[in-house]
């Protein structure tokens, strides 16, 4: 475990540190933020109800359960019953990281990140149920599940375990959800 905290610690200093610059500065605080995600769920609901035939109501209730289950796991579930500190509350490592977004909640666990099982949730549902209709550009949705979780690492809100581990939870639930709706449900 110590060699995991090892290669958290040395890699978040590479991402958080070094490998920083104006532009991410700007622009991963804002990306991590739930609020930036909204025009591009809009998106998704105008575009799955007015452009495909189908069962889109059925589309919208299993794409709208997959932030609450994603959620529900990693926040409830996991880091309930995994305790990690985050970096930023971190004792050797804390106050040598830099603090981008002014959030540091320390009665909250690292292990897992909700921001990458939720999105990378999204993007595994997104991607199965809608790549017959947008082809290729399906593939969009990962680029920003993945630039989400760059950004929590970015603002050394989690280590990069947590947000890799988080993705697995996501993609796993994401599959499990695309699966039982397809079985049922398409969008024609």
């Amino acid at each position: 475990m110590d060699i995991i905290l090892q290669w958290d610690r040395a890699l978040l200093h590479l991402i958080n540190g070094q490998w920083h610059n104006g532009f991410f500065d700007w622009l991963l605080p804002m990306a991590r933020n739930k609020y930036y995600s909204i025009p591009l769920y809009l998106f998704l609901i105008i575009y799955a109800s007015f452009k495909r035939k189908g069962n889109n109501g059925w589309w919208m209730i299993f794409g709208g359960a997959m932030p609450i289950l994603t959620d529900f796991v990693s926040s409830k579930l996991i880091k309930k019953n995994i305790w990690r500190l985050r970096p930023c509350a971190d004792p050797v490592i804390g106050p040598t990281v830099r603090d981008l977004i002014h959030y540091c909640p320390e009665g909250s666990s690292s292990f897992t990140s909700s921001h990458a099982a939720t999105h990378m949730g999204m993007a595994v549902f997104f991607y199965l149920t809608l790549r017959k209709f947008m082809g290729n550009w399906a593939l969009l949705f990962f680029v920003w599940a993945l630039v989400i979780m760059y950004a929590q690492v970015y603002v050394a809100v989690h280590y990069p375990t947590d947000v890799v581990c988080g993705a697995i939870v996501g993609a796993l639930i994401g599959w499990g959800m695309a699966s039982l709706y397809q079985r049922k449900y398409s969008l024609a």
